[in-house]
């Protein structure tokens, strides 16, 4: 009894979709975290009132200020 099935990817042909699949993630993943990186080493940013950062608190992220 031969059970054939076009959604039936069993051996190398579903080994190797499987690496091109995950390949093509690991390209765009890359792509994406380098034009991350990029457009934030453009952005620049002054510390404001330096002494008043506590070390646990939520008050911590008013004391920046973005420069462009």
């Amino acid at each position: 009894m031969e059970n054939r099935s076009v959604f039936a990817f069993d051996g190398i042909t579903g080994m190797l979709i499987a690496t091109a699949l995950l390949l093509g993630i690991l390209a765009f993943l890359t792509v994406w975290g380098l034009g991350v990186q990029q457009a934030n080493s453009e952005t620049f940013y002054v510390i404001e009132n330096p002494k008043d950062i506590k070390m646990i608190s939520t008050e911590n992220a008013n004391h920046y200020k973005v420069v462009k």
